[in-house]
């Protein structure tokens, strides 16, 4: 009877050593002790990988531009435009909000309802390496559109905030 307990217990033991060593990377010996030590030190990295994510998560702030853009004419002497009352000859144009938070970005654009506005932007949005969540359209009066979009970044996304703005920008302009 106890030997056929230790016979059991010897086969779960060497069953669980086969199953420690197929999770392990990169294990060359299949012998205990080498799968015990490849373990510990797999596990050791693991530990400091978790930490280095967790303290940057925790560093990691969210990062938005807002660009109100002015007339097209004092447009093109000023990349970063600075929020102003349209004067009478002014007429005002898209506000762009985009806020990234780890693998999103939130983008706010308030602008006139133009036909054809929203298509090219979502377009826009797809191509620069962005899948679409979520988006909301709301009409805001008889003439404006307030449009969110919520975006997740594709692994070839390699772009600022700052950029995704600026291209959205012209995108708009183009539009309008």
């Amino acid at each position: 009877m106890i030997t056929s307990l230790r016979r059991k217990r010897r086969e779960q033991l060497s069953q669980r050593f086969v199953a420690l060593s197929t999770i392990v990377p990169g294990l060359k010996k299949t012998d205990k002790t080498s799968v015990l030590g490849d373990a510990i030190k797999y596990l050791k990295y693991l530990q400091e990988r978790v930490k280095i994510l967790e303290e940057q998560a925790t560093k990691k702030t969210m990062e938005s531009v807002v660009l109100v853009k002015k007339s097209q004419a004092s447009m093109e002497d000023d990349d970063y435009p600075e929020e102003k009352s349209p004067s009478s000859d002014e007429q005002p144009l898209p506000e762009i909000e985009a806020r990234i938070c780890n693998t999103q970005i939130l983008i706010r654009v308030h602008c006139e309802n133009q036909k054809g506005l929203l298509a090219n932007l979502i377009d826009k949005v797809e191509k620069l390496n962005l899948t679409i969540v979520n988006t909301n359209v709301a009409s805001f009066g008889s003439l404006a559109l307030d449009i969110t979009i919520i975006t997740e970044m594709e692994k070839e996304f390699n772009l600022t905030v700052n950029e995704v703005v600026k291209r959205l920008r012209a995108t708009l302009q183009d539009t309008l």
